[in-house]
């Protein structure tokens, strides 16, 4: 058999390849590349050939210019490079994650001929990560909507608007006392939109300072400012042809606010540090536990940018207004907390599950998920009761020994109320809810009590 001579087919072998490559000459300039080099960066082999490797703008690399000598490298100092991550820019400007493999070519004698470098797109194993970080923020709820919990009249509304949100590309915002869930409402807009197979790209607005929610909205070049010794990939770029959610909008500073504005307006943005404009194909959701009406009006938040994302509003409801769901939430978070430990511990005891009812959870969901992970540290097994509660929640505040008080407290808010249950929660300082579980709990009738038109002789 005759030997293939490759450099017949050397083409032909090069272009096969999934990798981008390129191979460059001793002064820097690139010689020749492969298809997929074109498919990666989006320059055509006519418009590279000849021009400097820098073309790429990589931010892992550091090149010197000494008097007398080629354009070297410093990452060749050793004369290869094996699986460096990095960014370089592409010739619409946008920023591609690659893995870097890099070689020098050297003669017979061993003086460098020049380089061969591949470059390994790597952006779909960046959104993976991102969307596994995500999931694994998440309540992973069996039950319910998209992993929110709750049967009750006003949740099953919440469903319906969030169903038809999801089929426009129309901006929604979300509002909601912390803990409410808005996070998962935003995530369940993204899994039943059109974009779905898309990113979905989270970033909480009240994280950060003005500097850095600027450089992670937008992004920022190399050099944009001191620390900036890489290029960096905005959420708003990162979020192409996805949904983007900015959590806590509110505290977006107005310098921001107009950044943002333009942006949703002419789908176009500027990096930190550069000029030249991105396009972006984004639909955004945003969320807020703050009145935004009362925030354009002390001028804390720009009306025009307000009314650009509050199109879709949507309003989630506190605990304390659907507690029928409480049960629910309780059953879900236990089933996940049990087989993370492993213990043994099947529910609450009717104790523990009456102040369950009647706390006003100022937390909401992530307050009642918080208790349930103390109590699953304190017990052990069976039955969850008040004495592993924890304390600064309010729930365990209230003891069997003390319930003669809470019953003459809640006997005589009753009877100055005239049996108005509503008006004795006033009295009480407590919930209307927690009346009526308080009265449940000691088997209390309001025609009984002593008050004006009862008959208790």
């Amino acid at each position: 058999m005759r030997d293939l001579n490759i450099h017949r087919y050397w083409d032909r072998v090069v272009d096969t390849m999934h990798d981008g490559l390129m191979v460059i000459a001793p002064d820097g300039t690139l010689r020749t590349v492969n298809r997929s080099f074109e498919k990666i960066t989006g320059y055509p082999v006519r418009e590279v050939i000849g021009k400097p490797c820098t073309l790429l703008n990589c931010d892992a690399c550091e090149t010197t210019l000494k008097e007398g000598e080629p354009w070297w490298c410093n990452l060749f100092e050793k004369g290869e490079v094996i699986r460096r991550r990095c960014v370089v820019v592409r010739k619409n400007g946008a920023y591609l994650p690659v893995l870097k493999n890099a070689t020098l070519l050297r003669d017979a004698r061993g003086k460098p001929m020049g380089a061969v470098e591949t470059l390994t797109d790597i952006s779909e194993l960046e959104r993976l990560d991102r969307t596994i970080d995500q999931l694994s923020h998440q309540l992973d709820l069996s039950d319910g909507f998209h992993g929110i919990v709750g049967r009750s009249g006003v949740m099953r509304n919440v469903y319906q608007v969030i169903e038809k949100a999801a089929q426009s590309e129309a901006p929604v915002i979300i509002y909601g006392e912390s803990g409410t869930g808005k996070e998962l409402v935003a995530r369940a807009i993204h899994d039943l939109g059109r974009r779905k197979d898309g990113p979905f790209v989270q970033l909480n607005c009240a994280a950060l300072n003005e500097a850095l929610l600027e450089s992670e909205l937008f992004g920022h070049v190399k050099g944009a400012f001191t620390g900036a010794y890489r290029h960096r990939i905005g959420r708003i770029e990162a979020a192409h042809e996805g949904d983007l959610f900015l959590d806590e909008i509110a505290d977006v500073p107005l310098s921001i606010q107009v950044k943002l504005l333009r942006a949703l307006e002419t789908k176009q943005f500027e990096r930190v540090g550069d000029h030249r404009p991105i396009s972006v194909d984004v639909r955004i959701i945003t969320a807020t536990n703050r009145n935004l009406v009362e925030q354009v009006a002390q001028k804390a938040f720009r009306d025009d940018l307000f009314f650009r994302i509050n199109v879709i509003p949507i309003h989630l409801p506190p605990l304390r207004v659907r507690p029928e769901d409480i049960p629910l939430l309780v059953n879900a978070f236990i089933e996940r907390l049990r087989a993370n430990t492993g213990k043994g511990i099947t529910g609450l005891d009717r104790a523990a599950l009456d102040h369950f009812m009647s706390y006003p959870w100022p937390g909401n969901v992530r307050e009642l998920r918080s208790a349930l992970e103390y109590a699953f540290v304190i017990a052990e097994k069976g039955l969850i009761g008040l004495e592993q509660l924890p304390p600064q929640t309010g729930l365990a505040h209230e003891r069997p020994e003390g319930g003669g008080e809470e019953k003459q407290a809640l006997i005589r808010a009753l009877t100055a109320s005239n049996g108005n249950q509503t008006m004795a929660a006033k009295i009480l300082g407590v919930s209307r809810v927690t009346v009526w579980n308080r009265m449940r709990k000691y088997g209390m009738d309001p025609k009984r009590l002593p008050m004006p038109g009862n008959d208790n002789r």
